[in-house]
């Protein structure tokens, strides 16, 4: 096998299936072997490009080959579908790895590094436990509503839950279910604490995320998300490029010379996005309070569209400047009066 050999994987938990293709896209070998087996066999061969699709275990597995002295990319697999061949099996999904890797074009995943991955780990675990903790209040919501008691939305009413099944006469036995899903709530709410400290501590040791604290309403979750997804930025020709990857760009559909723009793509990672939202509702209700250029520019898109729309395109603005301030090296400046919240 030569050096310039280009070699698929298709990845699984306990087995592998590799396709090898020599410099002129001509099969060389097709391989099934075990995790140990594929490391051997990579640790015995000469240099080459190994590509694999960005999924679960992709990255370590890239970070073993690297160390061995081989390229190793991760491509989305959006971008292998098309090149898959009549009938789908694994040695198939190899070889379109493959076709799709030699495109010249082909866009690929950056590789992330333990501490990234780390990080990412537990934005996602704050994120579940999120989502536990607001479906346990809806529980709680929901089975005294079925008893009568209508309580305001949100989440402040856990918090005084004592009294009001003080004030109404309930069966013991629901009384005491209650009491259970309430401390079940407490421990999910002193769990994100005990996260969002671990996220602010993290935070302080990392310099690409202190600088992108300083865009306007951003914090530290934003910021740390931020800073794993987008890394030095250098994997992104432009901001644009950035702000089209977290999906925060108008999705096209045009044909014959007419152009025909439509919603944002929604493409990327969902919670980033997410936040990124959110941090441009909360700049816009504290507008009156906001100064310089970006202040300006908000009121002005305001006074003309919908505020659905600013928000989005606000977001844009922020997914910009963050990728502009990790490729430059720089941080964010409204001028010497402006009032970041």
């Amino acid at each position: 096998m030569s050096e310039s050999a280009l070699i698929g994987i298709d990845l699984g938990k306990h087995t592998f299936h590799l396709h090898g293709q020599d410099k002129s896209g001509r099969e060389v070998f097709r391989k099934k072997c075990s995790r140990g087996q594929m490391m051997q066999f990579f640790g015995n061969s000469p240099s080459c490009v190994v590509v694999m699709e960005a999924c679960a275990g992709s990255h370590y597995v890239a970070r073993q080959l690297s160390a061995m002295g081989h390229t190793a990319k991760l491509i989305s697999p959006q971008f292998v579908r098309p090149f898959v061949k009549g009938n789908k099996n694994d040695f198939v999904d190899a070889e379109a790895i493959c076709e799709a890797a030699s495109r010249p074009s082909m866009r690929f995943v950056t590789l992330k590094t333990e501490s990234q991955q780390t990080l990412s780990v537990l934005h996602r675990m704050r994120e579940s436990l999120v989502h536990d903790r607001t479906k346990t209040a809806n529980q709680m919501h929901g089975f005294l509503l079925e008893f009568g008691i209508s309580l305001p939305k949100g989440l402040a009413i856990m918090k005084r839950l004592a009294n009001v099944l003080a004030e109404h006469e309930l069966p013991v036995r629901l009384t005491v279910l209650l009491q259970r899903l309430h401390d079940h709530f407490a421990y999910l709410d002193e769990q994100i604490k005990v996260l969002d400290k671990e996220l602010a501590g993290q935070l302080a040791d990392d310099d690409l995320g202190s600088r992108l604290l300083s865009l306007p309403c951003v914090g530290p979750i934003t910021a740390s998300l931020l800073a794993v997804e987008m890394g030095d930025g250098k994997q992104y020709r432009c901001s644009r490029d950035f702000a089209a990857s977290v999906g925060l760009v108008p999705r096209q559909y045009s044909t014959g010379g007419k152009a025909n723009l439509l919603g944002i793509s929604k493409r990327g990672d969902k919670h980033l996005r997410q936040l990124l939202v959110q941090c441009s509702r909360v700049y816009m209700q504290n507008l009156e309070h906001q100064k310089g250029t970006l202040a300006d520019w908000v009121r002005s898109l305001l006074s003309r569209r919908h505020s659905n729309v600013v928000a989005c395109a606000l977001a844009n603005k922020l997914a910009r400047i963050a990728w502009a301030i990790a490729a430059h090296n720089t941080q964010y400046e409204a001028g010497p009066d402006a009032l970041n919240a």
